[in-house]
């Protein structure tokens, strides 16, 4: 089998390293590989480790965690919640800019691509980085999860005072992987329309997410996108 070389910031490369030479990222590896070869996969090859080099490791102080990578076309692009430029904001990310309107003033964008706060520290991660396209949740419990814990965990090892934004049952679920004696866990409901009314609006985490970096002598977020 050939050596597993993603085309990944350096920084998380070493700090990954281990889990990339683990069998469990082996057998990924090859279960992409035959998907490939019958299904058309989201995101794109180059694009799977996108939240990881728009936010080098060093970069990050804020964490979103997604589930599953959007199965549309044109949709997923390696950011969670994002869409590229030209596509249309799906329901939650819609959800997401209500919030920030209510919460910080900042316009609702026309635009759904969040890279901008990737570049400043927001590493915006879904726990399975690819999916088939047209079907949700096609590509959970193929392996990617344990690398997802693994970046979550490695963070938590590594790094200092990290806000971590939790919306939703499951992303609630990793809070196991964090050391909330060191790092900032917010939780609130998912922003999507069956759940956002149910406590992600007026949950103010955008506002509370800049109070922390300001107290704690960090550059606060510019959430209105570039």
């Amino acid at each position: 089998m050939s050596v597993i070389d993603p085309r990944i910031e350096a920084r998380w490369k070493a700090i990954l390293l281990d889990e990339f030479k683990k069998d469990y990222f082996k057998e990924l590896k090859q279960f992409l590989l035959q998907e490939k070869r019958h299904h058309i996969i989201y995101p794109s090859g180059k694009e799977i480790f996108n939240a990881f080099n728009c936010t080098p490791f060093e970069k990050v102080k804020v964490v979103i965690l997604g589930q599953d990578p959007y199965h549309a076309k044109g949709q997923a692009h390696g950011l969670s919640f994002s869409v590229p430029f030209g596509i249309k904001p799906p329901p939650s990310l819609t959800n997401i800019f209500k919030e920030l309107k209510a919460d910080l003033d900042i316009p609702i964008a026309e635009s759904g691509n969040l890279t901008s706060w990737a570049k400043q520290g927001v590493l915006l991660l879904n726990a399975t980085l690819t999916v088939r396209a047209k079907q949700a949740g096609s590509h959970q419990n193929k392996g990617w999860e344990n690398f997802t814990d693994a970046v979550i965990s490695s963070l938590s090892e590594n790094k200092e005072a990290l806000i971590f934004l939790l919306w939703g049952r499951f992303a609630q679920n990793k809070t196991s992987l964090i050391d909330s004696e060191k790092h900032h866990i917010l939780t609130a409901a998912h922003p999507s329309p069956f759940s956002a009314y149910s406590g992600f609006f007026g949950c103010k985490h955008f506002s509370k997410t800049n109070e922390i970096l300001n107290k704690n002598g960090l550059e606060t977020i510019d959430w209105k996108l570039q």
